[in-house]
Formats: C-alpha cells, sequence, structure tokens
C-alpha cells in the first residue's frame, strides 16, 4: 500500500471501518470505546446470501502500528484468528493478513477450495483497506 503504516493502523483502529473493508461484513452494531487494545471488541452483522448472523470480533493482539490479531467470529459459521501484519516497504506498506480457522472450523484448514475462497476475499478486503489508509481519516 503506498501509505505509512500509521495509516493502516489509523483504519484499523477505527471499528466502524470493518463494515466497508471486511467482505462478507454488513454492519458494526456496537464497539468497546478502546477498540483495538486487546480484550476489547466489536460487534457485527455478517451476511452470505439470504442468511445474516450478528456476532463480535475480539482483539487478541494490538501492537501500532505493526500488528493486529483478532478473533472474528461468525457463529454458527465458524471462528477464525485473522493476523494483519504491517511492514515498511518502499516508501509505503507491506500487509500481509493471515486468516485460520479455529475452533470447530478448524477442519475447513484442510479443504484447498477454502484456502482458494479465502485468499480470494481477503484480497478484496486488502484493497478495500488500502482505499480507507489512502482517504484518511474521517
Amino acid at each position: 500500500m503506498p501509505v505509512a503504516p500509521a495509516a493502516v493502523w489509523e483504519a484499523l483502529a477505527d471499528p466502524a471501518t470493518y463494515g466497508f473493508w471486511v467482505v462478507g461484513s454488513k454492519m458494526i452494531r456496537d464497539a468497546d470505546p478502546d477498540w483495538p487494545a486487546p480484550g476489547s471488541r466489536f460487534h457485527h452483522t455478517i451476511a452470505a446470501g439470504p442468511f445474516t448472523v450478528r456476532d463480535h470480533t475480539e482483539s487478541l493482539e494490538a501492537q501500532a502500528p505493526r500488528l493486529l490479531q483478532i478473533r472474528a467470529k461468525g457463529r454458527p459459521l465458524g471462528t477464525a484468528r485473522v493476523t494483519l501484519e504491517m511492514t515498511p516497504r518502499d516508501g509505503g506498506t507491506l500487509v500481509r493478513i493471515t486468516e485460520q480457522p479455529d475452533g470447530p472450523t478448524a477442519i475447513l484448514n484442510l479443504n484447498p477450495l477454502v484456502h482458494l475462497f479465502t485468499k480470494a476475499r481477503n484480497a478484496e478486503s486488502l484493497m478495500r483497506l488500502e482505499e480507507l489508509a489512502l482517504r484518511g481519516p474521517a
């Protein structure tokens, strides 16, 4: 991304943005005021076709502006540990996203089709996150 890690972090630190940049997320209903401090949460609605799920995402680790690890929940569809790493690179930021299904859905890690779907979804999410980072604070 052609922005500094701090600009990416600003977008990640605003829970209201997740409804835009996370593919599948439709609405952020509420958030702890100290997001993304470890243990803080935001409550979201996700949708896939006609199905909607209301759950929350919790921050597991936050090291501004280089690392955010969260546990995203969309039960009963599944949960996942998601890590975003921001590394300064060529005047901008290399953002790496890693997503690992956990809990009862961890078995999905073995399915190559799930890997392809996750890779495509996360590529789109990163493009949207870049758009937010380029815009700067609202």
